[in-house]
Order: structure tokens, then sequence, then C-alpha cells
């Protein structure tokens, strides 16, 4: 599977169940706890839930590299979106997604492109790895660009 070699792991430091991502649509998003774009965890539990049946998830990966504003331990994070969002879609472990010590998954997603410019930044990856499209931290779950590129690649 694509993701074979990006040394995925769970927020919990477990190595991340294959079957999350396998033959699914995944949108990845930086995320943050104390942030001013933290309530988009909202139109990211609604948008997961309304598109459960169809082979696609959203996917959090915690970051403190904008303002520290994912301070937390992986406990703390955990508490923190279950308690606040109901987020019931995987996080993984936290990484860097800029920088000399960007993640293998973001090496992966950012590719030649620019630098992540904030928290919330979102990266729409197909099936088969090929990231599809990135979207600015301030695109908010609801956005119609955004939900149309994802129905786009579901049904694709």
């Amino acid at each position: 599977m694509w993701f074979d070699d990006l040394q995925l792991k769970a927020l919990d430091g477990s190595d991340l169940d294959p079957g999350v991502l396998a033959g699914k649509v995944c949108l990845f998003v930086n995320v943050a706890s104390r942030c001013g774009l933290t309530p988009q965890y909202t139109g990211l539990v609604a948008l997961n839930g309304e598109l459960d049946d169809s082979d696609f998830t959203v996917v959090g990966v915690p970051c403190n590299q904008f303002g520290a504003q994912e301070p937390g331990t992986a406990g703390e994070i955990q508490t923190f979106c279950s308690t606040r969002y109901n987020v019931d879609f995987p996080l993984l472990e936290k990484q860097d997604v800029n920088g000399a010590g960007r993640s293998p998954l973001y090496k992966h997603l950012v590719g030649d492109g620019d630098d992540i410019s904030w928290n919330f930044g979102k990266f729409l990856v197909g099936r088969d790895g090929t990231v599809i499209g990135r979207f600015s931290p301030r695109t908010p779950p609801e956005d119609m660009e955004l939900r149309g590129a994802i129905a786009a690649a579901v049904a694709g």
C-alpha cells in the first residue's frame, strides 16, 4: 500500500492499523488544540460522519510548529479532541510538517510544494496515495470546492 513506507503511528504511539487508510480517500489535516481555527474540528467531524460509508476518512495530524498551539501530550490531545469535539476520525502522533524534521508523511504530501503555512492545512489524497488537492488552512470543511473534490475522488 502507498503508505507502507511512511512509518505512520497512531496518536498513542502504536503502529497505525493499515485498514484505517487502505482503499480510502483521505483528507489529512494538521491540527492544533489552541488555534483560532480549532473550531474546524466540528466541520471535520461532520464531514467524516457524512461520508462514513463511502471509503473516505479525515485524518488529523497534531502539529506544534505554529505558535506552539499544540503543546499537549498524546493523552491531552486525545482527551481534548474527544470531549470537546467528539472526534471520531483517526489521529496520528504529533509531527513536524515543515523544516528539517518534516515527517515522512508530510514529505509525501508536500512534495516539491510550498511549506505548510499554518494549522488546519488540508491535503486530499486518493486511494492510491496521489495528492489530489491541497487546501488552505482557512478553507473550512464546509467549503463547496473542497467537498466537490472529495465527492469526485470518492466517486472516481
